[in-house]
């Protein structure tokens, strides 16, 4: 088969463009929020670990979205889960709006009850279901688009869906931060949620049957039995909690209480971070082509580069701990992070949709980020905790170790067929 976009019909491409835009346009409400959340209750005085509490159901509520959510794609299409993801982060959206500083204790017969943390975490258990239902039928409904056999094409596509998407969360971090000093929490709030209302108008054009299979999907094919989707999984886990273990609390909570940034810095310099980390993701499919041996990656490309990254973590919290200054060392740092994992993950997107056959694309998509979502819930707990007691550098000696069990992982990886 030739690999271009020749090959595909126009309703293929229509497809992929709208599946892109509902994407993006969750994407950047979904980087908003969370900076939004994190830094307006860090200023009601939350603890590094409370903070990290408030994305628990989020994060939680991911791992068993993508579980359960390839099993309904597959039965009612991916049309389905794509766009009742957005309309339930506009639910999530206008669900936290009522929140404010008056909630953040009730006395009641001489008991401190915390309204907020418990509402904000339902709240954002919708988020997190809204955000996987989202992202596995958008890989999903690439995967349909275009035959596994144009595997670099399908390199290519993935990435540049995963690396825009990745450089509009960072957009969405700066938003987060820009609109809570702008306009305030709530209307930040509201602002985003009629943003994605207009994002839900456009599922109309979408193929109602797309990801849809005939036969029926049976519970117990949840969980996948191939075994390079299992091991690329485990992989996926520790890759991403080693992410999240230093990047969700630990260090915006360091760059604004240690270093004493605002909240425009601080979100303006996580909305690059991730920018810049997305359009290097994007790009990952030509730079690998043209430095490399020309053909789409294998396993040995995932080995590299995650034995690569190993170093990073390591080293920042190395010159950290020798009394370097912590703001050069962290912006140095945080560049060859962002590199590194952006190759990364670029080869992960793509060889798990290269091990996966067609009618079990939305299963093991869900099951494979069902494995990331269990990564970041960790990460995101480990982050708060470990920052609070070993402080950074804590966060970054974690962050290492999970790169090193992610690469012992991938060990056991074999060549796409």
């Amino acid at each position: 088969m030739k690999e271009s976009a020749s090959t595909l019909s126009a309703i293929d491409i229509r497809s992929y463009v709208l599946v892109t835009i509902a994407y993006w346009g969750f994407t950047v409400t979904d980087g908003a929020l969370r900076m939004l959340v994190l830094l307006y209750f860090h200023t009601l005085g939350y603890s590094p670990l409370e903070v990290a509490m408030l994305f628990l159901f989020y994060e939680f509520f991911g791992i068993v979205t993508n579980l359960f959510g390839g099993w309904i794609a597959s039965r009612c299409g991916v049309k389905l889960t794509l766009y009742g993801g957005i309309a339930m982060q506009i639910v999530a959206l206008l669900l936290l709006t009522p929140v404010n500083e008056s909630w953040a204790i009730l006395h009641w017969r001489g008991f401190a009850i915390a309204l907020a943390v418990p509402y904000v975490m339902c709240a954002q258990a919708i988020s997190g279901i809204a955000k996987d239902l989202t992202k596995m039928s958008s890989k999903s409904a690439i995967r349909l688009v275009i035959a596994k056999e144009a595997q670099s094409l399908l390199f290519k596509w993935v990435a540049i869906l995963t690396g825009s998407k990745n450089a509009l969360k960072g957009v969405g971090f700066f938003l987060g931060g820009l609109l809570l000093s702008a306009v305030g929490y709530v209307n930040a709030l509201l602002v985003m949620a009629i943003g994605l209302l207009i994002v839900l108008l456009s599922s109309r054009w979408l193929p109602a049957k797309m990801g849809k299979v005939k036969a029926k999907v049976k519970l117990r094919q949840l969980f996948s039995k191939s075994p390079e989707i299992n091991v690329l999984s485990t992989a996926r886990f520790f890759l991403f909690g080693a992410r999240d273990v230093w990047f969700v609390v630990g260090l915006p909570v360091f760059l604004y209480s240690v270093l004493g940034w605002s909240f425009e810095q601080v979100g303006g310099f996580l909305a690059l971070w991730v920018i810049g980390y997305g359009l290097v993701q994007s790009l990952a499919p030509t730079l690998l082509q043209r430095f490399g041996s020309g053909h789409p990656p294998q396993a040995r490309t995932i080995r590299f580069w995650t034995g690569i990254l190993i170093l990073v973590p390591s080293a920042i919290a190395l010159t950290l701990q020798l009394g370097y200054a912590p703001a050069p060392t962290i912006i140095i740092g945080l560049l060859f992070f962002g590199i590194i994992f952006a190759f990364n993950s670029a080869v992960h997107s793509y060889l798990v949709l290269a091990y996966t056959e067609d009618d079990k694309v939305a299963l093991n998509v869900g099951f494979y980020y069902m494995a990331n979502s269990g990564g970041r819930l960790a990460g995101t707990v480990l982050s708060g905790l470990v920052f609070q007691m070993y402080g950074l550098v804590g966060c970054l000696w974690v962050s290492a170790v999970f790169v090193l069990l992610a690469e012992i992982a991938t060990l056991q990886l074999s060549d796409p067929a």
